[in-house]
C-alpha cells in the first residue's frame, strides 16, 4: 500500500507555523522535496489550503503533480475568481478532469459553472489560457459560447447587410453579442481574441458551431468524452456503478463465487490523494483490520480494490465529485456495507476475515452487506 512520504517537519507543525510565524513556515516548506510538498498540499484541510499554497517556493513544480481531483478541490477552496494563478500552472489533463468533475450535474452541463471556469482562465497568462482552450473538448466550448452569445455570419457578397445592434467583431465576418443583459462578455472576448490570433481555425470552428450545432448533439458528445476520461480515473458510468446495489437472492448471500480473483488488482492512477486506508484501530471498521492482516502485496491490491469500490459508490449515490467531502462519505459507506458482508460470509463459512478477503471480492462483500440492509444501504 503506498505510504505517505514522511516530512522533516510534520504537516501539523507547518500549519501552526503558517498561523504564528509565516517566515518560519516558509523555511520549513523550503526544506521539503517536491513529493513531500504534494503530500503537504493534499493533506492540508481545504479551509487552510490557501495558506499552504501561498508558501510554495516554486508552485510551478508542485501544482502539475497534484491528482486531478485535488486540483479541483484546491481551486474551489481558493474560489475560482482568485484561482487564476493556480490554474496557470495546471496541466491540460488536470484542467480537463477538474472541469469534468465540477460542471456536470448528472448528465447535464451546469452552464453558469462552466462560465465561472472561463472567467478564471481568462485571468491567466495568454499561453495558459490558449493551452486550456485547446485542451478542452470543442463541444464544451461551443456549448459555453451558445449559453452566452448569439453569433452572426456576414453573408458573402451582401454589401447591404447590417450587423446586429450591439454586435462586436474581431475580423469583420463573425459578429457576436451577449444573450443576457448586463453580460459584458469580457472573458468571452479575451478567449476569442486568443483563439483568433493564435489558433484561427479553432476560432472559426467554434463560432460556426455556435451558429449551426444543436446543443443536444454537442452535449451528448461532450458527455461521451467526459465519461471516457472519468472511467480512466476509476469513476464508471452511473449505470455500471449501480451494479454494486444489485439484488441477491437469499441463497446467493452465502455463496463464495468460484471464478473470483479478488486480489488480482493492479495499481492505477488515483485522481484523489489517498496515501493509505484508515488505520486498523480496534474501534475502526472490520474491513480495515482484516486488510492489516494481509501480506504486503495483498494489502496493496486490496487498497486499490477498495478505492475503486468507493468511487463506484460515489457515482452510484450521485455524490458531487468536485466536493472533497464526497470521498470520505463514499469510503465510510463502502466500509460499513463491506463490514456487514464480511461478517456474514466469515460466519457462514467459519473463515477468518483475511481468508474471506482472499476468496471474495470487496464489491461482492459490499453487495452482500447492502442486501442484508437494503433500506439503509441504498442511495
Amino acid at each position: 500500500m503506498p505510504p505517505a512520504l514522511p516530512a522533516p517537519t510534520s504537516h501539523g507543525k507547518i500549519l501552526d507555523l503558517a498561523r504564528r510565524d509565516p517566515e518560519a513556515a516558509k523555511q520549513a516548506v523550503a526544506d521539503l522535496n517536491v513529493e513531500q510538498l504534494v503530500g503537504l498540499v493534499c493533506e492540508t484541510p481545504l479551509r487552510r489550503r490557501k495558506q499552504i499554497l501561498e508558501l510554495l517556493p516554486e508552485p510551478e513544480t508542485v501544482i502539475p503533480l497534484l491528482p486531478e481531483a485535488e486540483l479541483c478541490f484546491s481551486v474551489k477552496a481558493l474560489g475560482l475568481a482568485d484561482a487564476g494563478w493556480l490554474l496557470a500552472h495546471a496541466t491540460t489533463e488536470q484542467l480537463a478532469v477538474a472541469i469534468d468533475l465540477d460542471v456536470w450535474t448528472g448528465y447535464e452541463i451546469d452552464r453558469p459553472a462552466l462560465s465561472d471556469w472561463l472567467r478564471a482562465l481568462a485571468h491567466t497568462p495568454r499561453s495558459a489560457l490558449l493551452r486550456a482552450l485547446q485542451s478542452l473538448d470543442p463541444e464544451l466550448i461551443v456549448l459555453l459560447l451558445q449559453s452566452r452569445v448569439e453569433v452572426f455570419l456576414k453573408p458573402a457578397g451582401d454589401e447591404d447587410w447590417q450587423p446586429p445592434e450591439g454586435g462586436k467583431t474581431l475580423e469583420g465576418q463573425f459578429y457576436f453579442r451577449a444573450i443576457a443583459d448586463g453580460d459584458d462578455l469580457e472573458d468571452v472576448e479575451i478567449a476569442l481574441h486568443a483563439l483568433f490570433e493564435e489558433d484561427y481555425w479553432r476560432y472559426f470552428r467554434m463560432l460556426q458551431g455556435v451558429i449551426w450545432e444543436l446543443p443536444s448533439n454537442e452535449e451528448e458528445f461532450a458527455l461521451r468524452w467526459r465519461t471516457g476520461r472519468l472511467q480512466d480515473l476509476g469513476f464508471p458510468p452511473r449505470e455500471e456503478a449501480l451494479s454494486v446495489y444489485a439484488f441477491l437472492e437469499a441463497e446467493q448471500l452465502d455463496a463464495i463465487p468460484d471464478a473470483e480473483a479478488p486480489l488480482d488488482v493492479a495499481p492505477w492512477r488515483l485522481p484523489i490523494w489517498i496515501p493509505s486506508l484508515p488505520a486498523a484501530r480496534s474501534e475502526g471498521h472490520r474491513i480495515f483490520r482484516a486488510i492489516a492482516e494481509l501480506k504486503d502485496d495483498e494489502r496493496q491490491a486490496c487498497f486499490y480494490a477498495f478505492v475503486a469500490l468507493a468511487n463506484k459508490v460515489a457515482v452510484a449515490d450521485d455524490l458531487p465529485l468536485s466536493d472533497a467531502e464526497s470521498t470520505p462519505q463514499a469510503i465510510e459507506k463502502a466500509a460499513r456495507s463491506i463490514d456487514a458482508g464480511l461478517g456474514h460470509i466469515a460466519s457462514r463459512h467459519e473463515l477468518g476475515d483475511a481468508q474471506v478477503l482472499r476468496s471474495v471480492s470487496l464489491e461482492r462483500l459490499f453487495r452482500v452487506g447492502a442486501n442484508l440492509d437494503r433500506e439503509r444501504a441504498h442511495p
